[in-house]
């Protein structure tokens, strides 16, 4: 609940962080604004309040930062990673062998599958013409 309530609060800071830098002049006028060399708004008075508002949510932006990376961490608890992960109960010769022989897919057909017919030349059926040899020459 904190957690989120502290997110939140760190994401409504950024985005007006970075919408105060870009309201800034490269060159430090602060909006560009002219005027008078008096009051409230005028160049210098706009730069002083940009200013001092960029500082004051970077020092939020940075208290939150902190805070948070403090808060997630305790939630966490004090396991470190190989802990979690068991990286000590791991076998380093076990980690390069081959992986095991699989077994052979079966050879035969399957109930579902019909076999296939065998490769045989085709025998002639009754009442079929005869195919008549090849004549070989005589001589005389």
């Amino acid at each position: 609940m904190l957690l989120g309530i502290l997110l939140t609060i760190h994401i409504l800071v950024c985005i007006a962080l970075v919408a105060v830098v870009l309201l800034q002049r490269s060159e430090g006028g602060a909006l560009g604004m002219g005027g008078g060399p008096a009051g409230f708004m005028s160049a210098r008075g706009a730069g002083d309040l940009l200013t001092r508002t960029t500082w004051i949510l970077f020092t939020a932006f940075l208290v939150l930062s902190i805070s948070l990376t403090l808060i997630s961490g305790r939630m966490r608890g004090g396991d470190s990673v190989t802990e979690r992960l068991k990286v000590k109960s791991i076998d380093p010769n076990q980690l390069n062998l081959p992986p095991a022989p699989t077994a052979p897919a079966p050879t035969g057909p399957t109930p579902n599958e019909a076999a296939p017919a065998p490769l045989t030349a085709p025998t002639p059926t009754l009442g079929a013409p005869a195919v008549p040899a090849p004549a070989t020459p005589t001589q005389p």
